[in-house]
């Protein structure tokens, strides 16, 4: 009898990039890839909260670098993977929102958010792609999308549309780069506890209404989602592709 083996969720020798990792998701998923052995290179624009980071990650005995650039500026993206050893690892967290009503959105908040969670997203993924490609490096790229990726939400027509264009452009990648062994998945957040999220959980109404939308009852961590993270990252998750882990509490099967 041959008995199956547990699939390794370690990351040792791997090479990580993580965007938006000066706090929030971006910091847990930092961390959560360190401590499974990956040598992290956390972005953001957020330079202090980089170096901060980075010191507790690398005092830990683990191996995290940083670089305070804007995901938006192409030029600086181009140059740090130019400069960069290929990559393994890419988590695509950086992202915003900005609530509104269709009839009241300013169409430049929407040119804003569709280029931070859409366009920045192609942009690096396209750089980091073509490095993995050159080198046979068979990898992992998890985008951060959202609950919002799969449902529709008052206020969020905007938001909404950003992730579901990264669902999109999550699945069709998932099958170009599949016979390159690189793949490709989203992470599916609820509301987690985050400095983005902060503005709107203050409305005690609003907070309310929110976990009354979750049937596990409560409001994510960003604990809640380092496991999925280094899942998806690791040999663990080695047959799966184009997929969509919902980390949701259970909103989105309402």
């Amino acid at each position: 009898m041959n008995y199956p083996k547990l699939p390794s969720f370690r990351l040792d020798g791997k090479k990580a990039l993580v965007t938006g990792a000066g706090r929030g998701i971006g910091m847990g998923a930092s961390i959560a890839l360190a401590e499974s052995g990956a040598d992290v290179t956390l972005v953001s624009r957020t330079e202090q909260e980089l170096k901060e980071i980075c010191n507790h990650i690398n005092s830990q005995g683990l191996s995290a670098s940083y670089v305070a650039l804007d995901v938006n500026n192409e030029n600086e993206i181009n140059h740090l993977i130019e400069k960069s050893n290929p990559f393994d690892i890419l988590i695509n967290n950086a992202g915003t929102n900005k609530p509104a009503k269709l009839v009241d959105t300013d169409i430049n908040d929407f040119d804003y958010v569709m280029s931070l969670n859409v366009r920045s997203v192609v942009n690096l993924t396209k750089c980091v792609v073509k490095k993995m490609l050159a080198n046979d490096v068979k990898g992992s790229i998890i985008n951060v999308s959202s609950q919002m990726g799969h449902v529709g939400g008052p206020n969020r027509t905007t938001y909404c549309s950003s992730k579901f264009a990264i669902e999109g452009f999550t699945k069709s990648l998932a099958i170009e780069l599949a016979p390159n062994g690189i793949r490709v998945n989203t992470v599916c957040p609820t509301f987690i506890q985050t400095p983005m999220t902060e503005p709107f959980l203050k409305d005690e109404e609003f907070k309310k209404n929110t976990i009354g939308m979750i049937p596990l009852g409560r409001l994510g961590e960003v604990r809640d989602l380092m496991g999925p993270f280094v899942f998806l990252a690791s040999e663990a998750s080695s047959l799966m592709t184009g997929s969509s882990l919902l980390v949701d509490g259970g909103w989105t099967s309402r």
